[in-house]
């Protein structure tokens, strides 16, 4: 409602209120841009906002996406009136909750269950916590992807956790997939308005603001011209990996070391024809695609779904699509072993096969889909070093299973399609618990085998441009010395400059005995404790299931027996590391 003091005749107050009541937060904001550049000359002074009380929003993040959700949330709430403040889950203890009469919680669950890396500590203590938060009042975003048979588990657990507690749970927990845009909306919408419903958003009229033509980010991938497409590994390797350039001109992205690249990919035309094959159609029928309009099957199927990724919510809409028997056995609670054996190895296509045999309509088969996520890769250059560039190392993923070859979606969409001069849509996602140390005098230990070392290449360029006087110690592992050793003319001549203060490699397959970086580093154990009694920043990146579960081990070894400590006291030690910001990971 308009305030009556407003300068318009009833009819005209009347007329107002059933039109702003009608729009969402976007469109009155357009509307206010919109009159303000059409000629008013004085900004009109709306209501103050209705005093909403305080509100915590709670993030947990691995990739950056929670936390720009959560920001997004306080900047919404602040315009409802309430006095709002984000807070990663690193940075509070559970105890904390207690003080905190509104609380949002926006998290991600990581792999198949887990918690973001920085919210580890906190998710651990918060559940087994014994609190009274009867004061609490909360709502809980989760954030997932439905590839994963724990969906959004943390999001769960930590609303199941927080109504056990006694907290009065305000709007329905939202589980949002990897396209999360409208459920995140309509989440944020709900949640506010019912922890205030008579504080709906004020109506500003500002001046407006010149806006930039084209403003690329998530919502508008920047079509990015590819620069350099080149295989790193030597002639007779078992790896393919390349290093891959592109050109970030004009574009208005910047990005720091540690962030990561979006690449918005395309599926391949042979796993195209597989499903289009199994699901006996031809292509040339038409659909419509949200958001997009009408396009033909082959074309959606190529570019705007995913049609690979096996889970349960696929296989769940594919057993109503094609009213399969079988299917709806296999999803049944007392079948979980059977379905995960099942989804091991295969791939949408295969399910069409087996499940949908005289196949399936356009609509119904699309229908089975969700949208084609970007895939996100650790960035492998300096701004500074590389002006308007940006580098990536990706290894092609290629394999056989069941009898048929799969291939990585984006992997091999860079490996095998794309060339000099073509454009790639992307842009850039943030990863604040990835940074080098502000002082560049601190020391830092990096330890990424294979295409881990990706990022480590961004810090060493950066370091190096910006004349850092810390050292810096990489360890990088991989199969063989003679053809997988990535970037090894840039270590060499790093070293040879003093940039590179100590590079311990470990090549797995070129003795009798397999060795790894996490070997190395306990062979360097003395040195190793010595640079972290220094100050000494410790990184990971890599393989999250084997590799840093190893180099965690190693770590906490290495500081056991080299400050002679029990084992509790070392895992506190490297505890105290994260907690600081001095242990970071970017895993995958």
């Amino acid at each position: 409602m308009l305030p009556e003091h407003a300068p318009f005749t009833s009819s005209q107050r009347q007329a107002l209120d059933s039109l702003l009541s009608g729009l969402d937060p976007v469109q009155r904001g357009w509307l206010s841009g919109f009159l303000a550049a059409s000629g008013s000359s004085a900004p009109v002074s709306s209501a103050a906002p209705v005093a909403g009380g305080k509100l915590t929003v709670l993030y947990g993040t691995e990739s950056g996406n929670s936390e720009v959700l959560a920001d997004r949330a306080v900047k919404a709430a602040k315009k409802r009136g309430f006095q709002a403040v984000m807070k990663n889950m690193s940075e509070v203890s559970p105890a904390d909750l207690a003080k905190s009469p509104n609380l949002f919680v926006i998290v991600s669950t990581w792999g198949d269950g887990e918690p973001p890396e920085t919210a580890v500590g906190f998710y651990k203590e918060f559940m087994s916590a014994d609190l009274k938060l009867a004061n609490v009042k909360f709502s809980v975003c989760a954030l997932g992807d439905t590839a994963y048979e724990k969906f959004c588990q943390i999001g769960k657990d930590v609303d199941a956790r927080l109504e056990a507690l006694g907290a009065a749970r305000v709007f329905a927990r939202q589980d949002c997939d990897v396209d999360y845009e409208d459920s995140f909306a309509t989440w944020l919408e709900g949640s506010l308005s019912s922890l205030a419903p008579a504080a709906a958003e004020p109506v500003s009229f500002v001046a407006a603001v010149a806006a930039p033509a084209v403003e690329y980010g998530k919502k508008n991938p920047f079509p990015a011209e590819t620069i350099e497409n080149l295989v790193l590994n030597g002639e007779g390797s078992s790896k393919e990996t390349i290093h891959i350039e592109f050109s970030l001109a004009g574009s208005g992205l910047s990005y720091e070391p540690g962030d990561a690249l979006a690449v918005v990919p395309v599926n391949a035309p042979d796993v195209v024809r597989g499903v289009l094959q199994a699901a006996k159609l031809t292509g040339n029928e038409e659909i419509e695609v949200k958001n997009v309009g009408t396009k033909l099957l082959a074309d959606a199927l190529r570019e705007d779904f995913d049609i690979t990724a096996l889970s349960r919510a696929v296989l769940t809409k594919l057993a109503e699509a094609a009213d399969s028997a079988t299917l709806r056995a296999l999803l049944a609670e007392d079948s979980k072993e059977q379905l995960k054996e099942y989804n091991y190895g295969r791939e949408i296509v295969d399910a069409l096969v087996d499940f949908a045999p005289h196949g399936l309509s356009a609509a119904a088969l699309t229908g089975i889909f969700r949208k084609l996520p970007p895939r996100l890769y650790s960035i492998a250059s300096s701004p500074l070093a590389h002006e308007n560039e940006v580098h990536l190392t990706v290894a092609a993923v290629r394999y056989d299973s069941n009898g048929r070859s799969r291939k990585g979606v984006c992997s091999t969409y860079l490996a095998d399609l794309v060339k000099s001069g073509d454009t790639v849509p992307m842009f850039i996602q943030p990863n604040k618990n990835f940074r080098l140390p502000a002082d560049g005098s601190t020391p830092v230990i990096m330890v990424g085998p294979g295409t881990g070392v990706a990022p480590f290449r961004s810090f060493i360029e950066h370091r190096a441009a910006l004349g850092s006087s810390g050292k810096n110690w990489l360890f990088f592992g991989d199969q063989h010395y003679t053809y997988d050793f990535l970037y090894q003319l840039e270590w060499q001549e790093y070293l040879k400059d003093g940039v590179l203060t100590r590079l311990d490699v470990a090549f797995s397959r070129d003795q009798p005995e397999k060795v790894y970086v996490q070997d190395r580093m306990v062979q360097q154990a003395a040195e190793l404790y010595e640079w972290l009694e220094q100050g000494a920043h410790f990184y990971v990146c890599g393989d999250a299931n084997r590799m840093a579960h190893d180099v965690h081990e190693a770590l906490i070894s290495v500081v056991e027996f080299q400050a002679g400590i029990s084992r509790e006291a070392a895992e506190a030690y490297v505890e105290n590391l994260k907690k600081t910001k001095r242990y970071q990971r970017d895993v995958y």
